[in-house]
C-alpha cells in the first residue's frame, strides 16, 4: 500500500500563519467598524476650527453640515477600499505569494493606463471637493442641468431635477458648475405696472410688502434682507417693469419669491394698480352679399377701361 502524504509540514506552515491572518483580519474589520465615526468627529473638528479662526466665518451651520456629510461617504469609501486592498496584500504576504502580489501590480498599471478617463474623472472630483465648489444637498446647474446633488464621490455627481429624473455626470466632464445654494441667494423678481400707474405708489407698495414679508415670524428666518425696489428697468410693450431684489438663505429663493408674487397680487388689487397684460385687438367688418361684391367689380373693371 501507497504511504500517506506526509501533511505536518503543511499543517505545521498553516499553524504558523493563523496568528498573522488573525492580527490583519481583526485589524481590518476595526478599520472599517470605526472609520465613519472617527471621520465624522475629525471632519467637525476641522470645519469648526476653521470658523473659529476665521478662514471660514461665513459659513452656516448646515453649509457645515453638507460639507460633512459629502467628504464623510467620500473619504470612508476610499478608507475603506485602503484597508480591503491592504489586509489583501498582507495576506498574500503571509502565504508568501509574491509573484501574485507583482502580477497584481502589473494589472492594476495596465489598468491605469487604459483608463486614463477614469483617472480623469477621480481627479476632477479630488479637486471639486477640495475647492468647495459644491456638496451634498446643494443645487447646482451642470451642463445645462438643474439639479439638487444627491451624491458626490470621486468619479461621478448625481443629480435630481424638480421633475424627479436623475442625472448622472462624469466629474471629467464639469467644465462650468453653477451652486445656486452657496451660503445666500436673491431674490430677484421683474414686477410689471400698466401705462399710467403712479409709480410713486407701486413702488411704495411693493417696498411695504417686501417689509411685512420679512416681519411675518413664518418667513423672518428665511429673509435676511426685505425684497424693495432697485429701479424702474424696463418700458415694455404692454407695461412698466419695476426690478426688485432681496437677499434670503441659501435654498430659500424660490419659496420667498413665491410668496411675496402672491402678496404683490393682493396688495395691487387692493391698491387699484393694474398689472398689465397682453392685448390684442380684432375688427371685423360685415359680410357683404355675393351679388354687391360681383357689382363692385364690374364697376371696378368698367372704370379701368
Amino acid at each position: 500500500m501507497p504511504s500517506a502524504p506526509d501533511l505536518g509540514p503543511l499543517l505545521e506552515g498553516i499553524g504558523d500563519a493563523v496568528v498573522p491572518i488573525a492580527i490583519v483580519l481583526v485589524a481590518a474589520l476595526l478599520l472599517l467598524r470605526f472609520a465613519r465615526p472617527l471621520v465624522r468627529r475629525v471632519l467637525h473638528r476641522i470645519l469648526e476650527r476653521q470658523m473659529t479662526e476665521g478662514t471660514e466665518r461665513s459659513i452656516a451651520q448646515p453649509e457645515i453640515q453638507k460639507r460633512v456629510d459629502t467628504l464623510e461617504s467620500i473619504v470612508v469609501s476610499v478608507i475603506r477600499l485602503s484597508v480591503v486592498g491592504l489586509a489583501a496584500l498582507l495576506l498574500l504576504a503571509i502565504f508568501d505569494l509574491g509573484p501574485v502580489i507583482a502580477g497584481l501590480g502589473l494589472v492594476i498599471a495596465a489598468f491605469a493606463f487604459a483608463g486614463q478617463d477614469i483617472v480623469k474623472d477621480y481627479l476632477m472630483g479630488f479637486l471639486i471637493i477640495l475647492e468647495n465648489q459644491y456638496y451634498k444637498g446643494d443645487v447646482v446647474t451642470i451642463d445645462g442641468t438643474t439639479g439638487t446633488v444627491e451624491e458626490l464621490a470621486l468619479r461621478r455627481t448625481t443629480l435630481r431635477d424638480l421633475d424627479g429624473a436623475v442625472h448622472v455626470v462624469s466629474n471629467g466632464l464639469v467644465r462650468q458648475a453653477t451652486n445656486r445654494t452657496r451660503l445666500f441667494a436673491r431674490v430677484n423678481v421683474g414686477v410689471q405696472v400698466a401705462y399710467g400707474t403712479d409709480m410713486d405708489r407701486a413702488i411704495a407698495t411693493i417696498d411695504r410688502v417686501g417689509r411685512e414679508l420679512a416681519a411675518d415670524p413664518a418667513w423672518a428666518d428665511r429673509v435676511l434682507e426685505p425684497p424693495a425696489t432697485l429701479r424702474v428697468d424696463e418700458l415694455a410693450d404692454s407695461g412698466i417693469t419695476i426690478k426688485v431684489v432681496g437677499m434670503v438663505r441659501a435654498g430659500e429663493q424660490w419659496a420667498v419669491t413665491g410668496e411675496f408674487r402672491k402678496r404683490i397680487l393682493a396688495a395691487f388689487a387692493g391698491e387699484g394698480i393694474e398689472i398689465p397684460f397682453p392685448h390684442r385687438v380684432v375688427i371685423s367688418r360685415p359680410e357683404r352679399p355675393p351679388d354687391e361684391i360681383q357689382d363692385a367689380a364690374e364697376a371696378s373693371a368698367a372704370s379701368d377701361t
